[in-house]
């Protein structure tokens, strides 16, 4: 008799997830998935490109309903779990559906964050984070409304390009003093920021939120410095948390996120976590590489296929405003190390290499990203690099190289 699998979580993380464990052994499982969202498993990285009006919905999905049941696979959606009880082995979801368990994998992603500020629950404050923020930013970006983005990471810049798109007056604000700053230094993220002004947005660095006002709905934005900054609707990108509540009520070992081993085992036997809501050797990670490599080595695990997590080396590749953006490793150049750079503002082209000795530990390139498949490897393997391969990291490899592809 086949085990009964649970997946509480029904987005990318957990649809890869279930690929994987029908590709290494269809039928060993009666597999639930249980979806807070009353939709089946959808890109989240096309969200930006669906408020723009680039995409529709049907583009951002990625298997059909259909689909779940001709894999034999349950699928349960608009309705959260509840409650996990370890000691009946069962899941409770929405208004009383019980479902047992005897292997259960928590793929609940993370939740956004909402600055702890005055009039953040002002009608008009949205989050980015899902097909019904999406809906909700739509309705409100009207001909002639004032949008104000919150957050100048990879989402705030996203979500302020979309809404440019719909010819919004748009606002990005960012308290630190350049966009991406984790990903990017001063040179990259100045040339971000041309680009994302020249298609109509509006950038402020340093700019630090102090509340949202309004009269039952939001009116405007008062920054510390006493900005005040009229506003129809405020979308708040300012970051995540992994989704640890359910995890926790249940006993789980949770910190920043739920605790997994190499196996991405919790602690408690038979219960698994991956995605953005799983913390791995002290780490949480919020980008799609790392959940898809989390649910190949799962499904693996499951089936009785040796397989283990080592973590993921972080790398960042992706389109902003429509400038091809890369970064790898470490941005800034920590002691002992050297940074070799090239540029031309002009052309919107920039290249960023950190070297430590012999050995590539980081890189930035924005407008030509080429070689980022190349500089990943070598920081990941730690290989050691020439002086050829600097040149060639930086200009470029020629056709004849025997790894130019």
């Amino acid at each position: 008799m086949s085990e009964r699998l649970v997946v509480i979580g029904n987005g990318m993380a957990s649809l890869r997830f279930l690929e994987r464990l029908l590709d290494a052994a269809p039928g060993r499982f009666t597999v639930t998935c249980i979806g807070a969202e009353p939709v089946a498993a959808y890109n989240r990285v096309l969200l930006s490109s669906l408020l723009g009006g680039e995409v529709d919905e049907a583009a951002c999905t990625f298997r059909g309903l259909d689909w779940y049941a001709e894999h034999g696979i349950t699928l349960v959606t608009g309705a959260p779990a509840t409650a996990i009880d370890t000691a009946e082995r069962i899941v409770r979801v929405g208004e009383g559906l019980v479902l047992p368990f005897d292997k259960l994998v928590l793929a609940v992603g993370s939740v956004p964050i909402r600055l702890p500020k005055p009039g953040m629950d002002l009608p008009g404050v949205i989050t980015f984070r899902d097909l019904a923020d999406v809906a909700a930013i739509r309705r409100a970006a009207v001909a002639g409304a004032r949008a104000i983005v919150i957050g100048g990471g990879l989402l705030g810049l996203e979500a302020a390009v979309g809404l440019a798109r719909l010819g919004v007056d748009t606002t990005l604000l960012h308290v630190m003093d350049r966009l991406m700053e984790r990903q990017l230094d001063h040179a990259a993220a100045g040339l971000v920021r041309e680009a994302m002004e020249a298609r109509g947005v509006r950038v402020l660095l340093s700019a630090d939120t102090a509340s949202v006002e309004g009269d039952g709905r939001v009116e405007r934005l008062i920054l510390s410095d006493g900005t005040v900054l009229p506003a129809d609707l405020v979308v708040m990108s300012v970051g995540v948390r992994p989704s640890t509540a359910l995890a926790a009520s249940a006993g789980l070992a949770v910190g920043r996120g739920i605790r997994v081993d190499d196996t991405m085992a919790t602690s408690v036997p038979g219960i698994y976590a991956l995605g953005e809501c799983a913390e791995h050797r002290g780490q949480t990670y919020g980008l799609v590489e790392p959940a898809y490599e989390q649910a190949e080595v799962l499904a693996r695990h499951l089936c009785g296929i040796e397989a283990t997590y080592a973590g993921t080396s972080l790398a960042t590749s992706l389109k902003v405003s429509g400038l091809p953006v890369f970064s790898a490793g470490a941005v800034d150049v920590p002691d002992g190390a050297e940074a070799v750079t090239w540029s031309d503002p002009t052309a919107g082209l920039y290249r960023k290499l950190v070297i430590d000795g012999d050995r590539l530990i980081g890189a930035v390139f924005v407008g030509d990203v080429a070689e980022q498949g190349w500089c990943k490897s070598l920081i990941r393997t730690g290989d050691t690099i020439t002086s050829d391969d600097r040149d060639d990291l930086m200009f470029g490899r020629p056709v004849s190289h025997p790894l130019a592809a």
